[in-house]
């Protein structure tokens, strides 16, 4: 089902047909090198209301993974020992939603994340489930 937002949902609760009568779960790949980093952010946002559908620790299996789970959001490590995250995230679908975060702050990269196809950045340390919610529900 898509949602008016433009999301596909996937019901947690099923109650009635339509998204504004559904709770939701938006879908999340994470996509970082650091295992303890990957597992902090997936409780944190399942806590928050989110699905992490998959992790990957690198950017081929975050490409790979995307194409075979189809998350609604893939949350991308800019700084990744295989490509950058700007690489990953051309590299995926179109209709993939694409946040960028890093340790470092945005302005560190300059015009590269203004020109990705991200939606937008998160400072790993400002990262949760409300952020993330506010650049993936902006229609």
């Amino acid at each position: 089902m898509i949602c008016k937002l433009g999301i596909r949902v996937r019901p947690v609760v099923k109650a009635a047909a339509t998204c504004d009568h559904l709770l939701v779960a938006v879908s999340v790949l994470i996509v970082d090198d650091h295992p303890a980093f990957r597992a902090s952010v997936r409780a944190m946002l399942e806590l928050d209301g989110f699905e992490v559908v998959g992790e990957a620790e690198d950017g081929t299996s975050g490409i790979e993974q995307a194409g075979a789970l189809e998350p609604d959001v893939v949350l991308l490590d800019v700084a990744l020992p295989d490509m950058s995250g700007f690489d990953v995230a051309e590299q995926l679908a179109p209709a993939t939603k694409v946040v960028l975060t890093s340790s470092r702050q945005a302005f560190d990269f300059g015009r590269r994340v203004r020109s990705s196809r991200a939606l937008g950045f998160i400072p790993k340390d400002d990262l949760s489930g409300d952020a993330l919610r506010r650049l993936t529900e902006t229609p």
